[in-house]
Order: C-alpha cells, then sequence, then structure tokens
C-alpha cells in the first residue's frame, strides 16, 4: 500500500503491453469532471436512497436540514468541517479495506487531492470484487450505519446530513460499477493503469 497526493497517470508503455495481453481498455470518462458530470442521474438517485434509509431508521424532518418557515439556516463551525473530512476519509477506507491484500499490495494506492480522495489498486481483481469495493462506502455509510446510530440514538441532524452527502457522493462508485457491469463479462478480471481501467474474460 502507497499514499499519493496527486492523481496517478497512466503509463504508456505499460498500456500498449495490456493491449498487446489481451485486456481491453474500458470505455470511460478520461477525467474526474466528466465522470462526475456523466454521474449526476446516479447523484439523484442516491439521494433519494439515502433519504429514504433515514427516513426508515429514524424519520427526517425538514427543519433538521436547516429549512425553516423563515428560510434556510445553517451554521458551519469547526466540527462541522472536520466531520465533513473525517467522511471523506472513511469513505476511502471502506473502499481500501475491500481491496485484495490491501495492506501487502505494493500497486494499491490511497490518496487525496483537492478535487476527491481516491482508492486504486493496479493489481488484478476480479469483476464480482470491483463491484463490491465500489459499493462498499454507500452500503456501510449510508445503508447500514444509519440504522445503527438509530438505535443506539446517535443519529443527529449532522450525521445524517453526512449520511445523505455520502450517499450523493457515491455517485461517481456507482456510474464505474455501470459500466463494468456493462462491458464486462461474468467472471472478467479487470485491473488498472493509474486511473484507466482494463478487462479480460476470464
Amino acid at each position: 500500500m502507497k499514499f499519493k497526493f496527486c492523481i496517478p497517470k497512466a503509463d504508456e508503455e505499460y498500456d500498449q503491453t495490456l493491449k498487446q495481453e489481451g485486456w481491453t481498455p474500458l470505455k470511460e470518462p478520461k477525467t474526474i469532471g466528466k465522470a462526475t458530470l456523466i454521474s449526476v442521474p446516479f447523484m439523484l438517485v442516491n439521494l433519494v436512497m439515502s433519504l429514504a434509509v433515514i427516513i426508515l431508521a429514524d424519520g427526517l424532518t425538514w427543519r433538521e436540514f436547516g429549512f425553516t418557515k423563515e428560510g434556510f439556516e445553517f451554521a458551519i463551525t469547526i466540527w462541522h468541517i472536520l466531520g465533513f473530512f473525517a467522511m471523506i476519509i472513511i469513505h476511502e477506507l471502506i473502499h481500501f479495506v475491500f481491496v485484495p491484500n490491501f495492506l501487502g499490495s505494493e500497486k494499491t494506492y490511497l490518496g487525496i487531492t483537492w478535487q476527491a480522495g481516491f482508492i486504486i489498486t493496479e493489481d488484478i481483481i476480479s469483476k464480482s470484487r470491483f463491484l463490491l469495493v465500489s459499493f462498499a462506502p454507500f452500503i456501510v455509510i449510508s445503508v447500514i450505519l444509519p440504522f445503527v446510530l438509530a438505535w443506539f440514538d446517535l443519529l443527529t441532524p449532522f450525521l445524517k446530513f453526512l449520511i445523505v452527502l455520502n450517499g450523493v457522493s457515491s455517485s461517481v462508485d456507482f456510474l464505474n460499477s455501470y459500466m463494468i457491469m456493462r462491458q464486462v463479462p461474468k467472471g472478467g478480471q479487470i485491473i488498472n493503469n493509474g486511473f484507466k481501467t482494463y478487462w479480460k474474460a476470464a
């Protein structure tokens, strides 16, 4: 495992090697900005799902999110800022722990930039494991966690906000999973070269 503070770029020589070995480049957005834009429909779906989970777990009022008859009120404190960054870190760590051999791998990178946090592994992984890695933060934080916190009466309005934000920010993960499900055959394998993804039938 290695830390990165910049987005890894694809190695062009390695790109040719992978193609010669039968790996097919995934048809995917070339930049994080394009991926985020294309993932907007998933943002809306995830927003609805996250809100539905919170309503089922503990209920929800607009006032909890700062909406009142007089307008919108929301005070931002240092704890809110720290909570936001903690959510990003926890989101990426959940991705990380579901990567095979995440601690021993020399080709798995955990990183953060001004744009986003990210986890990349350049080891070969199965299609099913890739999907698990992609969906894990949404399932853990935005589906399971609300019920756990509600059970202990710890689901505060700010935590509800972070849980919904995690759901919305998982949209690119859902977009990646959608592309993998559509393009990679059952039992297929996946490998990354920087942020460029390739697949091969098993």
